[in-house]
């Protein structure tokens, strides 16, 4: 099984931006985490990041064909009104897709209790901070 983690904007500031909303671990500590459990899994895992709107569309698009079988994808700010990572994940029929977000969305301000990309997902995590990933990774290997 081969799962793609995709992270937006600004997730790259893991351990710099509101520690108080996302907690004191850096992005390379997420990435580890993430590999540790793909490896005790038995799990291929490719993890990307961009703060980049085109180039997570490219990616999605590449999961196409490249073998990808479940994605799971952080989208940062673009969650809230990127049609374009909605209309590419919609898109990926054929692939499981987990929306995680670090923080509790719901209870934080009116415009992140919406999201335009989690329709296109199978399923959304929130407010289990980085553990939200995990959860993601078991759920696609459940499917």
């Amino acid at each position: 099984m081969k799962i793609l983690v995709i992270n937006g904007p600004n997730l790259n500031f893991l351990g710099i931006r509101e520690k108080a909303v996302y907690g004191n671990q850096d992005y390379d500590y997420l990435c580890g985490i993430i590999k540790d459990k793909a490896a005790a899994d038995g799990v291929d895992v490719d993890i990307f990041q961009s703060n980049h709107e085109g180039a997570i569309i490219d990616r999605l698009q590449e999961a196409y064909s490249d073998g990808t079988d479940g994605i799971v994808i952080n989208p940062g700010a673009y969650t809230h009104y990127s049609y374009a990572i909605h209309d590419a994940l919609k898109s990926l029929e054929n692939i499981i897709k987990v929306e995680v977000h670090i923080s509790d969305i719901q209870s934080r301000e009116e415009f992140r209790k919406v999201s335009v990309t989690a329709p296109a997902c199978h399923k959304q995590i929130y407010g289990h901070g980085l553990n939200g990933y995990l959860e993601a990774m078991d759920y696609i290997q459940s499917c």
